[in-house]
């Protein structure tokens, strides 16, 4: 499929980066200003200068055969891990988490890169296993592969950017051949660790009465007895398949290891988080049990993107920035802002320009000359597609609040050069489509 470009060049995925990111100065400007027009911060200053080096190293990646970089893929991965380790011992605490290493008057946070490498590094190995070939070591090790880095980001911790490599993972994983009920595996252990690691806050919280079940479930002295019956049960189930070869045995098989995974999970989970971030999904239930404190970043965003109306406030206009009610506005929620002041045809328009970089990314996807290029843009694009769905949903109140900034208009170098790095690995393969 030909699109629209100049020498090869996706005129609509840049001009769609290029026009937020200048929506993006324009608010995160606004974010800073009182009510009464004075400047508080020069956040917008530094935003400049790093759209400026953000283009610089987008282009670099344009100019390099992607191919090229897939090779040295494995250091550049191994690289962010010992640099994820770093920062773990010697990180700044911002915001509750240890995960920038501080570099004179800025911050470089090594989570939002390791998005990049691990991408880069699960391509070369999807793209060096090919389909087909023991499809449960495929999954086995690609999974091991994203859980790395994972595991280290959430030890530090930071539960919304851990989250995004599960997209990337099961993107992927489908790009690259991978068995559906292998891909269904991982999306039904997620989301039933997630529910057993919230059941207690939940019973506390929102239910409001102790239930036996909830208490054994999430009793440390009962697990070690679930646990084992549950392994028996997989362990019958395995010899009966063994033996007879039906194939309920297999989906008993199948349907169990996703029960034990996420049960023995749901306690690692429980204690690496902290009592806030589990405290942050229960909100995103109701969020009227804590107005004051962790019900008080939706209430007042969902009262932002409102109170624009169809066509807002007008820019420096809006109040709830502009009054301070709004936390982290020049970054987690820079969406509400943008609502408050452009409405819902402001919104619409932002939603737009999104949806043009996730659709030119998914025809580049289809369109990649070899596998390689295939799973790397497949990752780029899960990997956007999450921040965007997530950031926007969480100043809407449809999403819970997990701290990921949204790409091109949120404030922060290191998630810009990211989100930028992205794109030019998504033009590197768009205008190397045709070579051979």
């Amino acid at each position: 499929m030909r699109s629209r470009s100049l020498f090869g060049f996706d005129i609509s995925l840049m001009l769609s980066t290029l026009v937020l990111m200048v929506i993006g100065v324009l608010f995160i400007y606004s974010s800073g200003v009182t009510s009464s027009g004075v400047a508080l911060s020069n956040e917008y200053l530094k935003q400049i200068i790093w759209v400026a080096l953000g283009l610089a190293i987008m282009v670099a990646f344009v100019l390099t055969n992607y191919y090229r970089i897939g090779e040295f893929s494995i250091y550049i991965y191994l690289a962010f891990l010992c640099l994820l380790v770093f920062t773990l011992f010697f990180g700044k605490v911002v915001n509750g988490a240890r995960s920038w290493i501080p570099i004179f008057a800025f911050g470089f946070q090594p989570s939002e890169f390791a998005k990049v490498a691990t991408i880069l590094y699960l391509a070369h190995y999807f793209e060096g296993i090919r389909p087909g070939t023991n499809d449960i070591q495929r999954f086995s090790v690609a999974f091991f592969i994203v859980l790395v880095p994972m595991i280290l980001i959430l030890l530090q911790p930071d539960m919304g950017t851990a989250l995004v490599f599960i997209p990337i993972f099961l993107i992927m994983s489908y790009i690259a051949g991978i068995k559906s009920r292998y891909v269904a595996f991982s999306f039904l252990a997620g989301a039933l660790l997630i529910f057993l690691s919230v059941l207690p806050a939940w019973e506390e919280y929102i239910a409001g009465t102790e239930s036996i079940v909830v208490d054994i479930l999430s009793s440390p002295s009962y697990s070690s007895y679930i646990l084992g019956m549950l392994g028996v049960i997989i362990g019958l189930s395995s010899i009966g398949y063994y033996m007879w070869r039906r194939k309920y045995f297999y989906w008993l098989i199948y349907s169990f290891a996703i029960v034990l995974g996420s049960y023995g999970g749901s306690f690692v989970f429980r204690a690496l988080l902290k009592d806030y971030q589990i405290k942050r999904l229960i909100v995103f239930l109701k969020p009227g049990i804590d107005p004051q404190g962790a019900g008080w970043n939706v209430i007042q965003s969902v009262t932002a993107v409102g109170s624009g109306g169809l066509l807002g406030k007008g820019w420096l206009n809006g109040t709830q920035s502009h009054y301070r009610y709004l936390p982290q506005q020049s970054t987690d929620f820079i969406f509400s802002i943008i609502a408050e002041e452009w409405g819902f045809i402001g919104s619409v328009f932002i939603f737009v320009l999104f949806m043009v970089i996730i659709f030119r990314g998914l025809v580049i996807v289809m369109s990649a000359r070899d596998d390689y290029a295939s799973y790397v843009a497949g990752g780029v694009v899960g990997m956007i597609a999450f921040h965007i769905f997530i950031n926007i949903g969480m100043a809407m109140g449809i999403m819970p609040i997990t701290g990921i900034p949204l790409f091109f208009l949120s404030y922060g170098g290191s998630s810009l050069w990211t989100a930028l790095i992205g794109i030019g690995l998504l033009l590197s393969i768009h205008i190397r489509r045709y070579r051979y």
